[in-house]
């Protein structure tokens, strides 16, 4: 009986070890609030000067990397990015998918344009 006692402590130990490794060490990314299209750092969260609300240019500041881009506008409102600034040529296409791209390298890009 004692012996049973033993193994089966010893497997509860094991499975509860084998649980704490499966619980993910990073955290949950910052969401994008409805409404916006966010550019999320590395880590996962998204700083308040990424946040982009209303139509028309945004100039982006110290954002080099690969970043991924959250667009989370209501209404089919779609947005592009831009290598000048004040949404200067050239610039891609609008955009008008919702939800997370996969990650851009975001360099060379110096704004985003927010459209109807």
């Amino acid at each position: 009986m004692r012996k049973i006692a033993t193994t089966a402590a010893g497997i509860a130990a094991g499975v509860l070890g084998m649980g704490m490794a499966l619980v993910p060490s990073a955290q949950a990314a910052t969401p994008c609030p409805r409404g916006a299209v966010c550019i999320r750092e590395t880590d996962g969260h998204i700083l308040a000067k990424n946040i982009f609300w209303s139509f028309g240019p945004h100039n982006l500041s110290g954002v080099i990397g690969f970043h991924v881009i959250v667009n989370n506008q209501t209404n089919n409102a779609g947005f592009k990015v831009c290598k000048g600034y004040n949404g200067g040529a050239p610039c891609g296409p609008v955009n008008r998918w919702v939800g997370e791209s996969q990650p851009s390298d975001l360099t060379t890009i110096n704004s985003f344009v927010l459209v109807k």
